[in-house]
């Protein structure tokens, strides 16, 4: 037996950091998969072209901004 067990503080502690990083894990894939079809309009080469580059860069800006009104609009109805 565990000479250190989790307390349940502990316990929730580390639930929440874990379901933080699920939460991120989800954004970023969700932010990838939105921005990439909307940007990338046929077969990348080695890099993007400047077009493809602003279009990434802004779609990422309006897709945290939504995200983080929509978590505070969560975190105030509780």
């Amino acid at each position: 037996m565990d000479s250190s067990p989790l307390n349940s503080a502990e316990l929730q502690h580390f639930l929440d950091q874990e379901k933080k990083k699920a939460m991120l894990n989800e954004m970023v894939a969700k932010l990838t998969n939105v921005c990439w079809d909307k940007c990338i309009t046929g077969t990348p080469g080695s890099k993007f072209s400047s077009g493809e580059s602003s279009c990434l860069s802004n779609c990422a800006q309006r897709y945290m901004d939504m995200s983080l009104i929509i978590m505070k609009s969560f975190q105030s109805m509780h």
